[in-house]
C-alpha cells in the first residue's frame, strides 16, 4: 500500500512503491508520475514541462548544463553542444551516415564498428552515456517536485526500435541511477494516457511521429486488455528531417545574398533554430516570417509560406503513411473498423500530418491532449500499474521485428515474424551443406532483410549431430519467445534426439562491469571483433570444403577426372588456401565459389560412388530410404542449408 505524506503543500508517497514515467524524447523529454488523485500529471520545473535533450560540454570535458541552458549553448559552442541522441541509439556508424553532415560535433563513423562514439572535448562518448546525462536531469527534477529519492522508472521507446535500440535505452537508464522497470512501446503509452484501457472494446491506432522516429501501432482494447495487434514504423525519421530539408532551402536563399553557412557550425545552429521557429509559425499561419543573426550585428528576415513548405516535406510525410497501411494488413483491418485515431508527438501540429492521416483513416484524429506530454504520462499510469496495483490490466504486446537465422549464402530465414503477438513459438528444419558435418552452427538474427548483413546478430551456437552426407541429416529449430519478451532457441538433431537450448541475450546488452567502465572495452574492439568474426565463419566454410574436396580427390571419384579438370580444382585449392591467409571474409568466399564451380564435375562422380556404395551397406541404405523424395520437398525453408 503506498504510504501519502505532505511536503511542500504536496501529498508524497514513500518511494518503495513509487516509480515515474519517462519519455526519452530525440527533441525533448520528459517526466510524470501520477498523483494520490490516481491521474497521472507531468512534473515541470522553472522552464516548462519539456527538458530539450541536449547536452553541453565545458572546454575540459565536463557536462556543462543539460536541457534549456544547453540549448542556448547550442548557438555559442556547437561543437561540444549534443543533441538528436536517440536518432544514435544502438545504430551502427553505417546506420546513420547520411545524415553526418548536419551536425556540429564529430562522430565516428569507421565502417563495422558495432556503435558510433561522439567525440566532444577530447572525449569519445557512446549514444547510452549522453542519453544517461538527460535521464539523470529527468530524475533530479523529479526529486525536487516529489521531495524524496526517486529509483525507479518505466521509460518509453519507439514501436519500432530493435533490440539494441531498447538494450541501449536500459543501459542509459542504468548509467542514470535508475531501475527501469519496463521498457513501454510509446503508441500504448499514449493509449494508456487517454485512459483507452477502461474502454469495454475498441480498436485505436496510434500515429506517433516525433522529432527522430516514427511509428505506428494498432491496438485493441478489451476487458482491461491491451493487445498490441501490429506495428511498424521508421526509426529515422520524423521532425529533425523536416528541419533539415528546410535548412537546406534557406541555407541556399542566404547564400543568395553572401551569406555561407558552408562549414560554419555556428551559423548553421544559428540557421537550424530559426528554421526549427518558421516550422513551428506555419502550423499557425499560412505565412512566417522569423529574424536570424547569422553573422554579428546583421540581422536578417526569413520568410516561408505554408504551401512552400508543405510542398518540401510532403514525400516525407507520405513516407510515413505506407507503415500506417502496412500495420493495417498486418492486423487484418480495414480504416473503417478502427475507433479511435490517438496523434502523438510534436511533428502531428503540423497542419499537413493531420490532413493526411485523416485522410488515411477516414477519421478526425484526437488531439485532446498535449502530443508532446501524452507518452510521458501514459508512461506514469504504466509505473503505476506496476508499483500499486490498483488498476487490474494485463498489455500484450508483439515483436516488432522478424527472427529468423542464418543459411548458406547469408540468407536469412524468417521463423518468427514481425508482428507476431507474443509469447510465440515457431519451429524449421534445416538440412547440412557438406559431407560428415559433425555440428551445425545456429545463428540467430533480427530484422525485416533477406541478408545477414542487413540484419542484427542475437546469437550464435552450435549443436553437435550425427555425421551424414550432405542434405541427408535433419535439425529442427525451434525458437520460443516467453511473456517476459525472451527468447529461446531450441536446435535439435532430428535423427539422434540430441538437442540444445539456449536463452538468447541481446547482443547489444552491457554486463554491469561495461557500464561501470561506461562501456570502454566493448566498443573499443567491436570493429575487429566483428571483422574477425566474419573472417571466421567463412573461414569455417572454406575449411570444411577443403576438407571434402581432399578426400575426394584421393578417392575413387578423383581418379576419373581428366588431367585439366584436376588442374583446374588443385589450383582452385591453392586459391582458397592464399585466400584464408588474407585474414578477410570476401577474398575467402571469393575463393569459395571458384573451387565451388571447379568440383562440379567431381562432386557428381562422388555422389555416384556414394550411392553404389549405398548398396553394399545396410545401415546407409537404410538413412537413404528414409531421406525425403526431393521432388515432394513443398517450397518453404523446410531443407535449407546450414552452416
Amino acid at each position: 500500500m503506498a504510504i501519502q505524506v505532505s511536503f511542500g503543500g504536496q501529498d508524497r508517497r514513500e518511494k518503495q512503491s513509487f516509480a515515474v514515467g519517462i519519455d526519452l524524447g530525440t527533441t525533448n523529454s520528459l517526466v510524470a508520475y501520477v498523483g494520490p488523485d490516481g491521474q497521472p500529471h507531468v512534473i515541470s520545473g522553472p522552464d516548462g514541462a519539456m527538458v530539450p535533450s541536449v547536452i553541453a560540454f565545458d572546454a575540459a570535458g565536463q557536462v556543462e548544463s543539460v536541457g534549456h541552458p544547453a540549448n542556448s549553448a547550442l548557438l555559442v559552442h556547437p561543437e561540444r553542444t549534443i543533441y538528436s541522441v536517440k536518432r544514435m541509439m544502438g545504430r551502427s556508424a553505417a546506420e546513420i551516415v547520411h545524415e553526418l553532415g548536419m551536425l556540429p560535433f564529430q562522430v565516428h563513423t569507421a565502417q563495422g564498428s558495432a556503435a558510433v562514439r561522439i567525440e566532444v572535448a577530447g572525449q569519445k562518448l557512446t549514444p547510452p552515456e549522453l542519453s544517461a546525462h538527460v535521464l539523470r536531469e529527468l530524475k533530479r527534477r523529479a526529486e525536487v517536485f516529489l521531495g524524496h529519492a526517486v529509483e525507479k522508472a518505466v521509460v518509453t521507446v519507439p514501436a519500432y526500435f530493435n533490440d539494441a535500440q531498447r538494450q541501449a535505452t536500459k543501459d542509459a537508464g542504468r548509467l542514470a541511477g535508475l531501475d527501469v522497470l519496463r521498457i513501454v512501446n510509446e503508441p500504448t503509452a499514449a493509449a494508456l494516457a487517454y485512459g483507452l484501457d477502461k474502454k469495454p472494446e475498441g480498436r485505436i491506432v496510434v500515429y506517433d511521429l516525433g522529432g527522430g522516429t516514427f511509428d505506428v501501432s494498432i491496438l485493441r482494447m478489451h476487458e482491461g486488455l491491451t493487445e498490441v495487434l501490429a506495428t511498424g514504423g521508421d526509426t529515422h525519421l520524423g521532425g529533425d528531417d523536416f528541419d533539415r530539408l528546410l535548412v537546406g532551402v534557406v541555407a541556399a536563399q542566404v547564400a543568395a545574398v553572401g551569406i555561407s553557412v558552408q562549414g560554419d557550425a555556428e551559423k548553421l545552429q544559428r540557421l537550424r533554430k530559426a528554421c526549427i521557429d518558421l516550422k513551428i509559425a506555419l502550423s499557425d499561419a499560412e505565412q512566417a516570417t522569423v529574424q536570424a543573426e547569422l553573422v554579428a550585428g546583421q540581422r536578417i528576415e526569413l520568410s516561408f509560406a505554408r504551401a512552400d513548405f508543405e510542398t518540401l516535406i510532403a514525400p516525407l510525410v507520405e513516407k510515413t503513411l505506407e507503415p500506417c497501411r502496412r500495420a493495417l494488413r498486418d492486423a487484418g483491418l480495414v480504416a473503417a473498423e478502427l475507433d479511435e485515431v490517438l496523434l502523438v508527438g510534436g511533428s502531428t501540429r503540423i497542419p499537413l500530418v493531420r490532413r493526411r492521416v485523416q485522410e488515411l483513416f477516414g477519421k478526425a484524429p484526437r488531439g485532446d491532449i498535449d502530443p508532446d506530454q501524452v507518452v510521458a504520462l501514459g508512461a506514469a499510469v504504466q509505473a503505476d500499474i506496476m508499483t500499486t496495483g490498483r488498476r487490474d490490466m494485463l498489455l500484450l504486446d508483439v515483436t516488432p521485428l522478424s527472427l529468423g537465422m542464418e543459411t548458406v549464402g547469408d540468407v536469412v530465414v524468417k521463423i518468427i515474424n514481425r508482428n507476431s503477438a507474443i509469447p510465440a513459438s515457431a519451429t524449421e528444419e534445416f538440412t547440412t551443406s557438406v559431407d560428415n558435418q559433425t555440428g551445425v552452427v545456429v545463428h540467430v538474427l533480427q530484422g525485416d532483410r533477406e541478408l545477414v548483413k542487413d540484419c542484427r546478430s542475437l546469437a550464435k551456437f552450435v549443436i553437435p549431430i550425427e555425421p551424414l552426407p550432405a542434405g541427408l541429416a535433419r535439425v529442427a529449430v525451434t525458437f520460443l519467445i516467453d511473456a517476459n519478451g525472451i527468447l529461446h532457441v531450441t536446435a535439435k538433431d532430428v535423427r539422434t534426439g540430441r538437442e540444445k537450448t539456449i536463452e538468447v541475450k541481446p547482443s547489444y546488452g552491457l554486463t554491469d562491469d561495461e557500464v561501470v567502465r561506461m562501456l570502454e572495452d566493448a566498443f573499443d574492439h567491436a570493429e575487429e571483433d566483428l571483422t574477425y568474426r566474419m573472417f571466421l565463419d567463412a573461414k569455417g566454410e572454406a575449411d570444411s570444403i577443403l576438407e571434402a574436396t581432399r578426400r575426394a580427390l584421393a578417392g575413387p571419384a578423383g581418379t576419373r577426372l581428366d588431367p585439366e579438370e584436376r588442374e583446374e580444382i588443385e589450383g582452385a585449392i591453392a586459391g582458397l588456401n592464399a585466400a584464408i591467409r588474407t585474414q578477410q571474409a570476401d577474398p575467402v568466399r571469393k575463393a569459395q565459389r571458384r573451387l565451388n564451380d571447379a568440383t562440379w564435375r567431381l562432386a557428381e562422380l562422388s555422389l555416384a560412388e556414394a550411392l553404389n556404395t549405398a548398396v553394399h551397406d545396410p545401415q546407409l541404405a537404410h538413412v537413404l530410404a528414409q531421406a525425403p523424395d526431393p521432388a515432394a520437398v513443398k517450397p518453404d525453408h523446410h531443407g535449407q542449408r546450414i552452416k
